[in-house]
């Protein structure tokens, strides 16, 4: 099947989300531990709705999704530009080819895994990402007490936190506190 990813945001936001379901971003606990979770990831982000018909979840599928998400954060981490377009390209690699002209188009057989369906939709992300906002848009989370990364897709590109509304809602309550101890009130 042909799909259009005409919506870049999305696919780079799926490639943040699956990179950090790693146990080393949730201090030791796995957020895709089983075949229940990984189905809860793929409808959480509403594949089938864009046309990407995937077959039937297995425990078979999990392992090669674990592998895709540990390859797929060096990608994002990756400071050289090129480096990280032949990375990109890579994790699109697993299926039919990918094409540029009014939007991304890939060719997904209908056969596809959910490791491959998600490695070209995080690769198609990561690539759109690099095109269209700058290589500069990957990084790893500002917090103190995290080690995520995320593809900050914003319009101003001033996005700190890989998931705000926890690490970034942690930060702001240190600082909070902080200020109201140098203040002396608590």
């Amino acid at each position: 099947m042909q799909v259009a990813f005409d919506d870049y945001v999305w696919s780079a936001g799926l490639a943040t989300d699956l990179a950090n379901t790693s146990p080393t971003v949730w201090h030791g606990v796995d957020q895709l531990p089983d075949v229940a979770a990984l189905q809860a990831f793929l409808d959480e982000h509403g594949l089938a709705g864009r046309g990407l018909v995937l077959r039937a979840v297995d425990p078979a599928d999990l392992a090669p999704v674990q592998a895709l998400r540990d390859r797929l954060r060096p990608v994002i981490e990756e400071q050289d530009p090129a480096r990280r377009v032949a990375a990109a390209g890579a994790l699109t690699g697993a299926v039919g080819g990918v094409t540029l002209a009014d939007g991304w188009a890939v060719t997904v057989p209908d056969d596809a895994s959910p490791a491959e369906v998600l490695g070209v939709v995080a690769g198609v992300g990561i690539l759109a990402v690099q095109l269209h906002l700058g290589a500069e848009r990957c990084r790893a989370c500002s917090s103190d007490t995290c080690s995520g990364v995320f593809i900050d897709t914003s319009r101003p590109g001033r996005r700190r936190y890989c998931m705000p509304g926890h690490c970034g809602n942690r930060a702001n309550v240190a600082a909070h506190r902080a200020r109201r101890r140098a203040a002396g009130l608590g």
